[in-house]
């Protein structure tokens, strides 16, 4: 099944995020057609300084520079910063007669002397300028790199990182002994180090430069990774025709559990507030009761019998119904049913509409999870599956990797479905490789039945028959924008009445 990637809104934009590879070869490109590569330090250093100037009045500044390119970079720092008339120290890692090729050139322009780096060259400091390492850095930080960028950090010293905070790994976001930023200049694109957990927090402000890449790099640098920003997805948004009625809409399912009933609840009211046409809860006859009078705009299908097969059997009748358009099993699921409900899943990947799993649908499949990736791949339609940490764990370990972006498209190829490893940075992935970092989400959404509401938005998106991959990350985006307009106080109920006051400001960006 594909999940492709939507062919209408796409280009290289901010929300792009080049790897450490691809940053590289972008320069490589722009080198060979003519820009020096000592320009390019130039740029990229003249950036950094102006953000700073653009920051803070003149202050007394430490410029910690590193071994390669990025020390080189910070040596460019402190001489803008000095011609501007700031007081400014270079504290240097190595000596300055090992360094080579633009970082040499640029160090040999710093007329000044530079003094071991040293937790000691901090003691006369206001801001310090942190260019030791980049995004290229793959080991955790040792010496005096690390003993002085803690000093700064039990200081209280504000810190300008140059590309990343030294010690943070460029493609992962994880930490090998940063320290927090107040402010991180980085060149062209931003790297997954930015938006991914914990980089993003140690990061501060993010602010990209523009270095003067040459064109030619917009075609020959494709990016699979990118911030999940309407951008990426607006241009697939169901609209409203004139003639509309409720059946054009889509007709959302929700299967709601017998005992708590809360979650499906909550989905199915998502999936009505983002714009399904129809919604219908299919629960247990025992729990009928319970969600017809909470639920007034939503339909409840009564399904007979105690046990997951027989009402598995009375889910397929309902899903004979042509005019169902999208599938959600998971929420609240297992309540009351004494062996799980696989069979429910079952059902509801047979029924050729596009599924979403969730809950209690992922982890009926605990310790033998390949027979729902071949089900999954022998689908016409997609599947999208909405794991948490600790969901994840118990389906997809072992996991080949750590980080986070590395084990949800792993999951997704595995899988065959589009995964949603939700958390801070929820990451959305397809089979295909596409993946995208969610960077809105406060911490408020951690709060019980927030998922809840998060697959019922896709499924009710699904159900609109927006494109499979778009419709996941418009969801989440939707889910995190919800929460921002709440604020403290959130409960996961809160988040469907705050999904018109989003939309009316979608609508107005399209």
């Amino acid at each position: 099944m594909a999940h492709g990637r939507p062919q209408q809104g796409m280009s290289m934009k901010p929300e792009v995020l080049w790897t450490v590879a691809e940053m590289k070869r972008a320069e490589q490109l722009t080198m060979a057609a003519g820009t020096p590569g000592l320009v390019l330090m130039e740029r990229a250093g003249r950036a950094v300084a102006q953000a700073v100037m653009a920051r803070w009045t003149s202050r007394r500044v430490v410029v910690l520079c590193g071994p390669g390119n990025n020390g080189g970079d910070g040596f460019v720092v402190a001489r803008w910063l000095s011609q501007a008339g700031w007081p400014v120290r270079v504290a240097l890692l190595d000596d300055r007669a090992a360094l080579v090729g633009d970082a040499l050139v640029q160090a040999q322009a710093w007329t000044q002397a530079c003094v071991p780096l040293h937790p000691e060259v901090l003691d006369d400091a206001d801001l310090v300028v942190d260019a030791l390492f980049g995004t290229g850095l793959s080991r955790p930080l040792t010496g005096a790199a690390a003993q002085t960028l803690q000093a700064v950090a039990q200081r209280g010293l504000p810190m300008v990182a140059v590309d990343v905070p030294s010690g943070l790994f460029g493609d992962t976001g994880g930490d090998g002994g940063a320290v927090p930023a107040r402010l991180t200049v980085t060149f062209a694109q931003r790297k997954p180090a930015h938006v991914l957990m914990p980089g993003r927090a140690l990061c501060g402000e993010v602010v990209v430069a523009d270095i003067g890449l040459h064109p030619i790099v917009e075609a020959q640098v494709k990016s699979t990774l990118f911030e999940n920003t309407p951008q990426w997805w607006l241009a697939q948004w169901p609209s409203l025709s004139a003639d509309a009625h409720k059946y054009r809409r889509g007709h959302a399912l929700v299967y709601g559990g017998g005992v708590m009933t809360g979650a499906a609840r909550l989905s199915a009211r998502a999936a009505a507030r983002v714009g399904a046409g129809l919604t219908t809860v299919a629960a247990p006859q025992s729990a009928w009761t319970v969600y017809a009078t909470a639920l007034t705009s939503v339909m409840v299908h009564p399904l007979s019998g105690t046990d997951a097969q027989t009402l598995a059997q009375g889910l397929r009748a309902v899903l004979a119904d042509p005019r169902i358009s999208a599938v959600l099993v998971g929420p609240g699921a297992s309540g009351g049913l004494e062996h799980g409900v696989r069979p429910l899943v079952e059902v509801a990947l047979r029924c050729g509409r596009p599924v979403v799993l969730d809950a209690d649908a992922l982890t009926s499949h605990e310790g033998c999870p390949d027979d729902l990736w071949s089900a999954i791949k022998s689908l016409a339609r997609p599947v999208v599956m909405t794991p948490h940490e600790g969901e994840f764990a118990r389906l997809f370990l072992p996991a080949p990797s750590s980080d986070k972006l590395t084990r949800a498209r792993w999951a997704a190829q595995c899988s065959g479905a589009i995964v949603v490893l939700k958390g801070p940075d929820t990451v959305v992935a397809s089979p295909q490789g596409w993946a995208l970092v969610n960077t809105n989400a406060p911490p408020s959404l951690a709060t019980a039945g927030a998922g809840d509401v998060l697959a019922g938005l896709i499924l009710g998106l699904l159900a609109q028959g927006m494109e499979a991959l778009s419709a996941t990350a418009a969801a989440v985006w939707l889910h995190g924008e919800a929460a921002q307009a709440f604020g403290l106080g959130l409960m996961a109920d809160d988040l469907p009445d705050q999904i018109p006051g989003v939309l009316q400001r979608l609508a107005k960006r399209r």
